[in-house]
């Protein structure tokens, strides 16, 4: 890959570690941690994938709002659908299963998973690699790159989310995906800040040649999940870390009523 393709790169981790963090994130390390999925967020969402078929983007709109700012679920599962047509029998068969895989695991996960931003994000970014990777979704795409534009636009990059995870996935179809998607991105990019984004082209460069954009898993912690199964019914229990992460919840919310100096003991992570 080119020295230019790098930087472009490059260009879009730093804008989505900057872009997407708040002045008080930035000032206050431990602020995203301590983000939470509203009670009544998680009663919406968990009643929304409880009713909601495998089949269809249905499942996807369960996150359209959400305090955790989990978004483009919905328009990404619209967009491969709508493009599926294009692409021939076995490329729509990869497209239909790897977003039933999503709605599949979406539904089984949630409610074993912590109110905590970042565990939800992470449960569903790793979701995300799973599914598309699992049912071979490069396969689909790589003769029909174009039919990503639709998802390929710099402001939905912002803040880092789903739709971050699905342009590095992208990144590993293939050299000639790789470079359609950095050119795409940095043409954009000169579009809306100009001057700003050649001016990272001094002295950047990486040893793999999609590892800015790949960096920015590493914005959450990664926990390994079960592959998702419909006939394994473990995948529906929660695990013995997530009971620990209740308990140390309820002990929060006790201390919070019980503690006259108003100080609440932040759980560790």
């Amino acid at each position: 890959m080119s020295l230019n393709l790098s930087v472009s790169l490059s260009l879009v981790l730093l804008l989505l570690l900057v872009g997407g963090a708040t002045p008080a994130e930035l000032n206050d390390p431990q602020n995203q941690a301590k983000r939470r999925l509203t009670l009544q967020n998680t009663v919406d969402i968990q009643g929304c994938l409880v009713s909601s078929g495998d089949v269809g983007c249905g499942m996807f709109q369960c996150f359209n709002n959400n305090s955790c700012e989990v978004h483009g679920l919905h328009h990404i599962c619209l967009t491969l659908l709508h493009n599926a047509g294009r692409y021939d029998s076995q490329g729509k068969w990869f497209v239909k299963e790897a977003l039933r895989c999503m709605a599949v695991g979406l539904r089984q996960r949630f409610s074993c998973v912590s109110r905590r931003c970042a565990a939800v994000k992470d449960m569903v970014f790793s979701l995300q690699r799973e599914c598309y990777s699992r049912h071979q979704l490069c396969d689909a795409l790589r003769d029909h790159v174009d039919t990503m534009g639709d998802l390929l636009h710099f402001h939905l990059l912002f803040p880092p989310g789903p739709y971050v995870e699905l342009v590095n996935f992208l990144l590993g179809c293939g050299e000639e995906v790789r470079v359609w998607v950095g050119q795409r991105l940095r043409g954009q990019c000169d579009q809306q800040w100009g001057a700003l984004c050649g001016s990272f082209s001094g002295g950047c460069a990486f040893n793999q040649s999609h590892a800015p954009l790949a960096a920015a898993n590493n914005s959450f912690p990664t926990a390994p999940l079960q592959p998702i199964t419909e006939q394994d019914p473990t995948v529906l229990q929660p695990t013995r870390q997530d009971h620990a992460e209740r308990k140390r919840d309820q002990q929060t919310n006790n201390n919070n009523t019980t503690n006259p100096s108003g100080h609440t003991a932040i759980p560790a992570l």
